[in-house]
């Protein structure tokens, strides 16, 4: 920070410290704190929608690598008894396919659909962020310009020039404030409704991938259920197959060894 950058900081930290005191009178605009709490609401959703578009990403990867980890397990844990009707095996290939296949491919085109898009829209806040924070500087160094004037009309200086002076310095630092206010009203407004038909794309590219990936696990599901036993896939249709499931395990129950005998 320079001198110049050095003195202006402190004198505006002397300003705010008298408006808290009552010492100096603060400019009040209702129409930039509407918009300004307005551009925080979009801020936060923004970069909240950018965290859970990537974690949904992080999810979906986590997902099919812990699918094939369990396939791998169980196609182990079948063993030999599992190459009689191979269907370990299937459900290991198909889940695999759909982690190397469908996943991977659609790592790209999210990208570029949905979190490359809301990265650039959440990328123009630090500089909107900027801009606010200079508009409040600009609003400070008008208020203390004010007060120096009203302190003057109040308090006449022997010197017949501070005055005018001081008027005119303060005629500058309204006109600089205003223009950077009146910039911000107009803009922010721009961007709040800009939020939708940037977006619009972006979500049904979502539907689209979210889509793609289920269609792609039903099918290819549906495919391993081939393999099944037919009794077992009759059973399940029927709604039968619970009822034997709880049967099988209230066998294991009934066994010692269990440690859950009902006695």
């Amino acid at each position: 920070m320079s001198w110049s950058g050095f003195k202006k900081a402190v004198n505006r930290a002397g300003t705010t410290v008298m408006m808290k005191t009552g010492q100096i009178e603060k400019t009040i605009d209702r129409e930039f704190e509407l918009e300004e709490r307005r551009f925080r609401t979009l801020e936060s959703a923004a970069n909240k929608l950018q965290k859970e578009a990537k974690g949904y990403l992080d999810s979906l990867r986590s997902m099919t690598a812990a699918q094939t980890r369990i396939a791998e397990t169980i196609d182990a844990f079948y063993g030999e008894a599992g190459v009689n009707d191979g269907v370990s095996k299937y459900y290991r290939t198909a889940v695999e396919d759909l982690d190397a296949d469908t996943v991977k491919a659609l790592d790209g085109p999210y990208r570029a659909t949905v979190l490359e898009p809301i990265a650039r829209f959440c990328s123009y806040f630090p500089d909107i962020n900027d801009a606010i924070k200079k508009r409040n500087h600009k609003l400070l160094d008008y208020d203390a310009m004010r007060s120096k004037v009203k302190k003057l009309v109040d308090k006449p200086s022997d010197d017949v020039q501070k005055l005018p002076k001081a008027e005119k310095d303060a005629e500058l630092a309204k006109q600089i404030y205003e223009d950077m206010n009146s910039q911000l009203v107009n803009e922010l407004p721009q961007l709040i409704d800009l939020r939708v038909p940037y977006l619009d794309p972006s979500f049904e590219a979502l539907v689209k991938i979210q889509l793609r990936f289920c269609t792609e696990a039903y099918t290819r599901m549906a495919q391993v259920q081939q393999y099944l036993d037919p009794s077992t896939r009759e059973e399940y249709a029927g709604g039968f197959l619970d009822s034997r499931v709880e049967q099988v395990l209230q066998g294991m129950r009934d066994l010692s060894i269990t440690g859950l005998s009902a006695s």
